[in-house]
């Protein structure tokens, strides 16, 4: 057994990646011959991600306000805490918090033999973030 006292700070999530203000906490990295990381991301009314994809998917698990998400192609959907959303692996999609609320969730995924996690692609435009979700609160 192994106990990490909590002793990163919480890292601002960058601009890079994300739009608006998140924020980061490590849950868990990999070590041995684990490759699976998890964070809790604290997203601020409005921010969300960059399109983005991950080599063998991504759970994340809304612990925490009320968030939209989307796969490509797919419609905006709510989520709230306690769903579980599941991206496939290669799945370009997005994820954050509503505009009007806070949002909280754990991230989930598996680095690939690189030790990779994630490839990020463009920014979601305004157009794209404020669609009416397709199970609106």
């Amino acid at each position: 057994m192994q106990i990490t006292r909590s002793s990163l700070d919480t890292q601002k999530g960058p601009a890079d990646w994300f739009t608006g203000d998140v924020y980061i906490d490590p849950v868990a990295a990999p070590a041995g011959s684990s490759t699976f990381a998890a964070a809790a991301v604290h997203f601020t009314p409005g921010a969300h991600t960059a399109w983005h994809t991950h080599p063998h998917g991504q759970t994340v698990f809304v612990t925490e306000g009320i968030g939209l998400c989307q796969r490509e192609g797919g419609p905006v959907e709510t989520i709230r805490a306690g769903d579980r959303v599941f991206f496939e692996p290669g799945e370009n999609h997005w994820h954050g918090a509503a505009p009007n609320r806070f949002m909280v969730h754990i991230a989930i995924q598996q680095n690939d033999e690189s030790g990779n996690a994630v490839t990020w692609g463009r920014h979601v435009t305004d157009d794209e973030y404020h669609v009416e979700p397709e199970n609106p609160a």
